[in-house]
């Protein structure tokens, strides 16, 4: 089956480009790639010609910490309205994680998840497996067993394991077997209990607080033990710029380290939380309007590799509660690029610079070869509207749960279709 997808504004996040031109897709795979008018004896085989109407396309983006509530909590996300919601956001492959009841900590358990994705999400699912048993940080998981099972990285999400021995055992094991952990930095004492970032506005609205330095010694800790067993590593969210310095030192001394950010901490503020907005309530709290363009700033540079959604699905239940007792978690699936074009619309980076972190950066941690317009890659595309404007309406969104943020806001841009594997999943024909 061949493809020929003509008129299109080609975003290469590896090579940096935009450029007006043309893409063939045979067998799922990209199989020709030219700028200007595509050929005019159209594809080979006689396959479909697509015309994107100078709109963008650019690789399907690749999120890293989805978090899809199979087993245990079905009603808030199932790998269907998740899957759903992936692909009319432009995602083609989840990341998920394994925060779910009970964890994903066991090959048996590994092997559910992989086989009730594959029959239910129209887009790639990647599980990440726990890092220790229960993720309670006491006694590491089968990480190699695991790995043979197809887990594509190893955390403990939002718990911090404690104990640095314990930790250090972890990320030896994963050493030697070239597994990638990916770690929440906080540091948890301090950070335990609290619903917003310290400061006059918290203190205002008499909320429990941690201080931004929690997430610099959180991060520091962990440097520390990558040094010492040489481990690929990956904080999954830089949010302050206290922690960024660490950042950069760790990577100029050569350690294997890369870092991710979620989209509501580039988009959003402390100040946002407002009235005691619970559905700006996330982990790590919104922080402050420059810790916000610091981060902007470090993702523009490079200096933080991925955005990703941080999706965290929550019933009306747990959201409709006071502040300091509501759950933390957003979803994003679907919101996650319109507000990441938000930075293009506002002068902070390209679209090439934006794509990297969406797309190309995550497929290339992960060792995945999607993330690129290039030859031989999957035909995992996603084709956009950069200045469409519309109101999100969260009721229309497809996750079950409907917790986000940007209810009501005036957003910009629209995912117009997406293809997984040369196959069109989003709009359905």
């Amino acid at each position: 089956m061949t493809i020929l997808l003509t008129n299109a504004r080609l975003i290469d996040p590896q090579a940096g480009t935009e450029t007006l031109g043309w893409l063939q897709i045979t067998d799922g795979m990209i199989t020709e790639i030219g700028n200007g008018p595509a050929p005019q004896n159209g594809p080979e085989y006689g396959g479909d010609s697509f015309d994107c109407g100078g709109k963008y396309l650019a690789p399907g983006i690749v999120d890293i910490g989805v978090k899809v509530c199979e087993p245990g909590e079905r009603h808030k996300e199932s790998y269907r309205t998740a899957g759903l919601a992936a692909a009319a956001g432009g995602i083609t492959t989840m990341v998920t994680r394994p925060d779910t009841s009970p964890a994903i900590d066991s090959p048996e358990v590994l092997e559910f998840v992989t086989r009730r994705a594959n029959e239910a999400a129209p887009v790639n699912v990647r599980p990440m497996a726990a890092l220790t048993k229960s993720r309670d940080g006491q006694e590491m998981t089968e990480i190699g067993f695991l790995r043979d099972a197809g887990a594509a990285a190893f955390t403990d999400c939002d718990r911090v394991t404690a104990n640095p021995k314990v930790f250090s055992r972890a990320l030896t094991y994963a050493a030697s077997l070239g597994a990638l952990v990916i770690a929440h930095v906080q540091e948890p004492t301090l950070s335990k209990g609290a619903a917003v970032t310290s400061g006059k506005f918290a203190t205002l609205r008499g909320l429990p607080a941690v201080n931004v330095m929690a997430e610099r010694m959180g991060l520091d800790r962990d440097i520390a033990l990558i040094e010492m067993t040489k481990a690929k590593y990956h904080a999954d969210q830089i949010t302050t710029a206290r922690a960024l310095p660490a950042l950069q030192r760790a990577k100029a001394n050569g350690l294997d380290i890369t870092a991710g950010v979620s989209i509501h901490h580039l988009t959003l503020n402390e100040l946002d939380v407002a009235d005691y907005r619970t559905f700006f309530k996330v982990k790590p709290p919104l922080r402050s309007e420059d810790d916000r363009i610091a981060v902007v700033q470090a993702v523009a540079s490079g200096l933080i590799d991925i955005i990703s959604s941080m999706h965290t699905p929550q019933d009306e239940e747990s959201k409709r509660l006071p502040f300091e007792e509501a759950a933390s978690g957003a979803v994003a699936l679907e919101t996650l690029l319109p507000a990441a074009l938000s930075l293009v619309h506002a002068g902070h980076m390209d679209l090439p610079t934006l794509f990297r972190a969406l797309s190309y950066n995550p497929a290339r941690r992960l060792g995945l070869s999607a993330g690129r317009l290039t030859v031989g890659a999957p035909a995992d595309l996603v084709l956009f509207d950069l200045n469409t404007p519309f109101v999100l309406d969260r009721f229309k969104l497809n996750s079950k749960s409907k917790n986000t943020p940007f209810d009501g806001r005036l957003m910009q841009g629209k995912v117009l279709a997406t293809f997984v594997n040369g196959t069109q999943v989003f709009p359905t024909k």
